[in-house]
């Protein structure tokens, strides 16, 4: 293994480790906040739901709010490190992470179906951890800027950018209100480019922290701009979903339209599944199939009490047959 391809795989390990303490700082962000708002709603202040502030005095909420910080730092940081193919679905574990702490600490029960995926969620990312590609094409802000120029991610950006407009302005004043997919598709379509201005952000960090004169580079600041711009766009469009419908909905939606975006981007501007192989993709494929299924049971049947008496008689417990009949033992024949 020559010094690259070792410097590679160390980098590869290292955005792994980034990517999986991001998620587990922001889901424990969420419990941290959320045991405050409680503490706070024991103690008769004013809730945050009817405008009250008074979450700014309660110091499990600025941990949450600290933790989040952590999470994101790390997230910013693993895609200087791994492919955006990797770092994005691992995002997946943050919500793991987040059901897993509420049923310990906020009482909140984690059914059958949660439990499962759970699983599922662990299964898939350790398959999309062992097919991901390990080696990074772009480690400059210089091989950056060739990637953008390609004129394949040309037109996938100006898709984005014209159908982003189309969904906000045309889409969005009739059918927002009626459809999730509206606000949801926005978030995702916008969410490519912010991750791969992240990428070309952590790569510039990086090189500044080795000395280059990266401030310098006007494409630095474009991509700082760009992604500015972007994420209000989510933000703002994301809170509107929110708003509008139910969580357990909008949550698993944005999840996979988001990373497939994400994954279509990183196809096109880092050619990533150039170099893999077709066992790879599959199992890139496989894992990402597994943690939306996984994401689905997390959210889907959350609210859902299964219990042994919602199980077909066969398989209560009892000595039975298929329709509830006990066995009998047949007569001996002589």
């Amino acid at each position: 293994m020559n010094a690259l391809s070792l410097a590679n795989r160390n980098d590869f390990y290292i955005g792994l480790g980034l990517a999986i303490i991001s998620s587990v700082f922001i889901g424990g962000s969420f419990i941290l906040k959320k045991k405050g708002l409680l503490r706070l709603a024991s103690k008769g202040s004013m809730r945050a739901g009817q405008g009250g502030h008074a979450y700014l005095k309660e110091w499990l909420w600025w941990a949450g709010l600290l933790s989040m910080g952590v999470g994101e730092a790390a997230n910013f940081a693993a895609y200087a490190f791994a492919p955006a193919t990797l770092v994005t679905p691992l995002g997946a574990l943050s919500v793991l992470v987040s059901a897993v702490l509420s049923s310990y600490f906020l009482n909140e029960r984690l059914n059958v179906h949660g439990k499962i995926g759970c699983v599922l969620c662990i299964l898939g990312s350790s398959v999309m951890v062992i097919h991901a590609p390990q080696e990074e094409e772009v480690v400059s802000l210089n091989a950056m800027a060739g990637k953008l120029k390609d004129p394949g991610f040309i037109v996938f950006a100006a898709s984005v950018v014209v159908s982003s407009l189309i969904l906000i302005f045309v889409a969005g004043p009739r059918y927002g209100q009626k459809n999730v997919l509206v606000y949801v598709l926005i978030c995702s379509v916008i969410g490519s480019l912010s991750v791969s201005c992240v990428k070309g952000l952590g790569i510039g960090i990086k090189e500044l922290v080795m000395g280059e004169s990266v401030l310098k580079n006007p494409l630095f600041w474009v991509l700082l701009i760009c992604l500015v711009a972007c994420i209000s766009t989510q933000i703002n469009y994301l809170n509107k979903a929110l708003d509008i419908f139910n969580t357990s909905i909008v949550t698993p939606i944005y999840y996979v339209f988001f990373t497939t975006a994400v994954m279509s981007c990183s196809a096109i501007l880092f050619k990533e599944w150039n170099r893999m192989g077709a066992d790879n993709i599959v199992g890139t494929f496989s894992g990402f199939l597994t943690i939306i299924l996984g994401i689905f049971l997390l959210h889907a049947f959350k609210d859902i009490s299964f219990t042994s008496d919602t199980l077909p008689l066969f398989l209560r417990g009892q000595r039975g047959g298929p329709w509830g009949q006990p066995y009998v033992a047949l007569p001996s024949q002589e």
